[in-house]
């Protein structure tokens, strides 16, 4: 199907509920190269980062990375991304690929205004392949092809290392299913290779954009466009453990005087998660009398009932409250819950 100017497999040989109970109990491989990978160099990229995303860039240690949000003068998140400090000499970015366009211009010129001030600060655009390898036998996989010990490496955590013979890899202990597990960034010219090395163990499936949505649904994260957009603010969406205690006082990121000023006065509405009964169709919109929108929604396989995210009044969002959810105009009973539906698994090393 199309995917922000790419083609993307919905799924791979098995139907998408055999490949999302597979990730869920075994290990899957998914491509996604789609997404924008960037490198920022210079004595000054801290500082241009921290210009421009809510997390507070300054703190993460040499390998260690975070989930940050780019946001706008209105407060509006333009993105949500991962930066990592790499033990090198330069950050690592992966960015959405429906906001690469927009992204890349959104740091190339931050980095021509600060160049014109006498800053240093490069932004460079990497044409390295994107392997994501997520489920609970992943470790016992990975580690097969690894001189490295995965067991040293936490969540959103990250080194540069030689993977089944292929060097030059960039291995992040993250993901976007909720399960344990890494992306991989890989030389392009020898990520075919490396797709086949790990497709050679009977334990991992190839899986596509079917499950990819279905898993990260139930792990309770968003979808850029879907979820949050420009219009929602990390207040709303709930994603104010984004942003640093640092930066909070600071006050020193785009849209931080109208973000600051929900955390204050609460903001009108907030992003819910709900649940409603095993076979009814997929959740459209709540109800109108409890004013709302569903954003994403779903049959769970692992749950066996419709789950979905959306927005609503912040005083209908506690976990416990009934709803109710209009499909195909009959209006059916949802409840409110907390997030996520499934339990993580990300590693934390001891």
């Amino acid at each position: 199907v199309p995917f922000a100017g790419w083609t993307l497999p919905l799924h791979y040989g098995q139907g998408h509920l055999q490949s999302h109970l597979h990730t869920r109990r075994h290990c899957s491989l998914f491509d996604v190269s789609h997404m924008l990978q960037t490198l920022v160099y210079g004595r000054d990229r801290i500082r241009f980062m921290e210009s421009l995303v809510v997390g507070d860039i300054a703190e993460l240690k040499p390998g260690q990375g975070t989930l940050t949000l780019l946001t706008n003068e209105k407060g509006g998140i333009t993105d949500d991304l991962i930066v990592t400090n790499t033990s090198e000499d330069h950050l690592y970015v992966v960015s959405n690929a429906a906001c690469a366009d927009k992204d890349l211009a959104i740091l190339r010129d931050r980095a021509a205004q600060l160049q014109a001030t006498g800053s240093d600060v490069h932004v460079e655009v990497s044409d390295n392949a994107l392997l994501a390898l997520q489920g609970p036998s992943m470790a016992r996989v990975l580690q097969a092809g690894l001189s490295d010990d995965l067991a040293k490496l936490s969540f959103m955590n990250s080194i540069t290392t030689t993977v089944f013979g292929v060097p030059g890899c960039r291995v992040t202990r993250c993901g976007y299913t909720g399960e344990d597990g890494v992306e991989i960034s890989v030389p392009a010219a020898r990520a075919v290779e490396l797709a086949e090395q790990l497709l050679g163990v009977p334990d991992v499936w190839l899986a596509g954009l079917a499950a990819r949505d279905s898993l990260r649904l139930e792990a309770g994260l968003c979808l850029y466009g879907n979820d949050i957009d420009e219009t929602v603010t990390p207040a709303e969406a709930g994603l104010m453990w984004t942003l640093g205690k640092r930066r909070r006082a600071a006050m020193d990121f785009p849209g931080a005087a109208v973000i600051m000023a929900q955390v204050k006065d609460k903001p009108r509405r907030r992003r819910a998660m709900a649940w409603t009964g095993a076979g009814q169709a997929l959740l459209n919109s709540l109800y109108p009398h409890i004013p709302g929108t569903v954003t994403s929604g779903c049959p769970s396989p692992c749950l066996g009932k419709n789950i979905a995210m959306g927005y609503v009044e912040a005083a209908h969002s506690r976990a416990g409250t009934e709803l109710t959810v209009e499909v195909r105009k009959k209006q059916h009973p949802a409840v409110i819950t907390k997030m996520p539906f499934v339990p993580t698994q990300y590693y934390m090393a001891k």
